[in-house]
């Protein structure tokens, strides 16, 4: 029996893996074609590991990213946080769960230019309601935990490409996720800031608090995962175990 679609309180639950992808598909009308951007799709993300997801463009990456963090929903399927198959939550549920439940990274970072980078880090923790007061405390630490502590008060245009990153990182950690999702974190940055990125990614998953999915084209990133995925065609090809658990 599902549970109710209204109960978030449920998602959060200890299940051995953080999602559960079954046979999702998601058909995409441009002009008179039919593009199957996920076609029966299956995927377990295991709780505490370090997934590394790879596959050439248009093979559904993207698309199977979007829902994993619940930005969209398959038209077939079901798509499980925890023990809730959030396919039948309300728009306004899903987005609470994103909220409280999964960071995400970038590639172009997004951080807004206007803002220092502890306003930016700041911005998800008043959004779910947390103090000024508390949210400048809580944000201080993680900038500090990325080793920005004297580079807050400066706004994106200030920061280079691996500190712009590393805020990016500290928002998307703002409200305690589960889940860290990141679309080519090192994408836009050298190969020595990359390296420094891919070490941070890890040493989330290493304290043991958080899940970490990165959807790469560089093998060198995806290797360090504990499993690497190949998807092809909208489907799961096939996986290997990555460096990370050898």
């Amino acid at each position: 029996m599902k549970e109710d679609a209204n109960n978030t309180n449920t998602i959060a639950s200890r299940t051995e893996y953080v999602v559960k992808v079954e046979n999702a598909t998601k058909i995409y009308q441009v002009g008179s074609e039919s593009i199957h951007a996920l076609d029966g799709a299956r995927l377990t993300v295991k709780r505490g590991e370090m997934l590394s997801v790879m596959g050439p463009s248009g093979s559904g990456k993207t698309t199977l990213l979007n829902m994993i963090g619940c930005l969209d929903i398959p038209d077939t399927g079901g798509i499980w946080f925890g023990n809730s198959d959030v396919t039948l939550l309300k728009e306004r549920d899903r987005a609470k769960l994103r909220l409280e439940k999964i960071g995400f990274v970038f590639q172009q970072f997004y951080l807004i230019p206007t803002l220092t980078a502890l306003e930016n880090v700041k911005l998800p923790m008043i959004e779910a309601g947390l103090s000024r007061h508390d949210s400048d405390v809580k944000a201080t630490a993680l900038l500090e935990k990325m080793g920005l502590g004297q580079r807050m008060k400066h706004k994106p245009s200030q920061l280079s490409g691996g500190e712009q990153q590393r805020v990016a990182i500290a928002r998307a950690l703002a409200n305690d996720p589960e889940m860290l999702l990141a679309d080519e974190p090192t994408g836009e940055l050298d190969s020595k800031n990359a390296a420094n990125i891919v070490e941070l990614l890890h040493s989330l998953v290493d304290d043991g608090k958080i899940t970490v999915v990165v959807v790469t084209h560089d093998p060198s990133v995806a290797k360090r995962g504990d499993r690497i995925v190949y998807m092809e065609d909208g489907k799961i090809s096939r996986e290997e175990k990555g460096e990370k658990d050898r």
